[in-house]
């Protein structure tokens, strides 16, 4: 079986997350042949947590992970550095869903947290971890009904949080433009792009990492071998952690299933103490829409303002100038609503990032083909999501059985799309419907 990769992580706009790091030692790219025990393609947080829980559990095993490009450049250090503990499905209205299956999804999430939160402490890893919490955050009635059924929501689960009034927020944010809030305690903020390079460079020796090495094809036998323009990987077992990129693999049950879905975000400049002491409020915070189609906004310790929003469906996997310089406008009006009193603020850095979806929430997570494991697929949860796929992908790959596997493994199978040209169509009238439903919350 030959799978073909015409869909390679492109320069998506100019990440402010990655290109406010140092820059990086050179890369390592692969050259010359390969022979490992596992091959690992895609070094993003699912990668890095198989590889290093194969490492761990296997360590006289060789791992090789393998990535198109630099570690924090692609999907992995374009979110927005929210490690998310509660439920956060964006096709509900409030993030929450099925009583028993946001409880095994908190499970999951929170065993992420642990795992990642002892490794950035052994490892000391400078990534700006904050275990500060969220807020939900409503700018019309609308999304304070929205917050009052996701406080009931949490009251059933029972998960703690602090309502908050337009006072609250003004105190936290500095702006008038919120009536009410959320806040959830156990949600960890990150720079993500710092959190995935530190991840990388603090890998088990037996794990071996090559960068700015595209694979153009795999063939899927006894083993499988990686090809690249300069090299190639042998191995007996694969782990595809390539997220949104694998929905080209038809061969694997993958094409039709998975909806790469692109948002976009803006980062300012460092603000002056002038501005600083003009907004107000604490100097570290981030929030969420009360609609999931709203803006999600962040304020770093550093004195920047990160704003997200604007959705795009892009099976091709990349973005283009056009949607850039849209979503770079539609920032701007958020930030100018929000606040005004920094009308001379601009912003330094636009990108685009692929979200890999599910019309009905599932994922791909197992054997796709003998030797062949699946950790893909994380519906908007990144950094939990991509996380625990990892590590329980290792787990599962070698024969071992958890609560949290168990959960893993309850979790439905991504559902069909519809025909090509109807899904694009159907996507794309769904999200401009939802946009524009979201009103002044975007």
């Amino acid at each position: 079986m030959k799978l073909q990769c015409k869909f390679l992580p492109q320069d998506d706009g100019c990440c402010g997350w990655y290109e406010t790091l140092p820059p990086p030692p050179p890369s390592m790219p692969l050259r010359g042949n390969v022979r490992a025990d596992w091959v690992v393609l895609g070094a993003g947080l699912a990668g890095l947590a198989a590889a290093r829980r194969l490492a761990e559990l296997k360590p006289n095993d060789d791992i090789a992970l393998i990535d198109a490009r630099r570690v924090g450049f692609s999907t992995a250090g374009r979110n927005s550095g929210f490690m998310i503990d509660l439920p956060h499905d964006l096709n509900s209205s409030d993030y929450t869903g099925d009583r028993t299956h946001d409880l095994e999804q908190i499970r999951l999430n929170r065993g992420a947290i642990d795992y990642m939160r002892e490794i950035v402490q052994r490892h000391g890893i400078d990534c700006d971890w904050r275990e500060q919490g969220k807020l939900h955050g409503a700018a019309r009635d609308q999304g304070i009904r929205v917050l009052e059924t996701f406080a009931n929501g949490l009251s059933a689960l029972g998960e703690p949080y602090r309502a908050l009034n337009a006072d609250d927020m003004q105190t936290i944010t500095g702006t008038r433009f919120y009536k009410a809030g959320l806040h959830t305690p156990g949600c960890v903020l990150v720079q993500p792009a710092a959190l995935v390079r530190g991840l990388s460079q603090a890998l088990p020796e037996n794990v071996q990492l090559f960068e700015d090495s595209p694979v153009r094809h795999i063939n899927v036998g006894k083993p499988h071998v990686l090809v690249t323009d300069q090299g190639r990987i042998e191995a007996p077992r694969l782990v595809l952690a390539n997220n949104a990129y694998a929905a080209q693999f038809e061969q694997l049950g993958l094409k039709g299933r998975l909806l790469p879905i692109y948002t976009y975000s803006s980062l300012t400049r460092q603000l002056s103490d002038a501005e600083c002491a003009r907004l107000g409020g604490d100097n570290s915070w981030a929030l969420i829409p009360a609609d999931p189609m709203g803006t999600t906004v962040r304020r770093m310790g550093d004195g920047r303002i990160c704003i997200r929003n604007s959705f795009t469906y892009n099976p091709n996997v990349s973005t283009n100038d056009r949607q850039l310089a849209r979503a770079r406008a539609a920032h701007q009006s958020s930030f100018k609503r929000r606040f005004p009193m920094l009308s001379k603020v601009s912003f330094e850095y636009t990108w685009g990032g692929a979200l890999c979806l599910t019309r009905n929430n599932g994922r791909p997570f197992g054997e796709l083909a003998p030797g062949v494991f699946s950790a893909l697929c994380q519906n908007a949860l990144g950094l939990t999501g991509g996380t625990i796929s990892g590590k329980l992908i290792a787990e599962y790959a070698l024969g071992m059985e958890s609560e949290l596997l168990d959960i893993m493994l309850k979790q439905p199978k991504p559902a069909a799309n519809p025909p090509y040209p109807l899904l694009g169509m159907g996507v794309r009238k769904a999200l401009a419907w939802k946009e524009w439903r979201a009103g002044i919350e975007r």
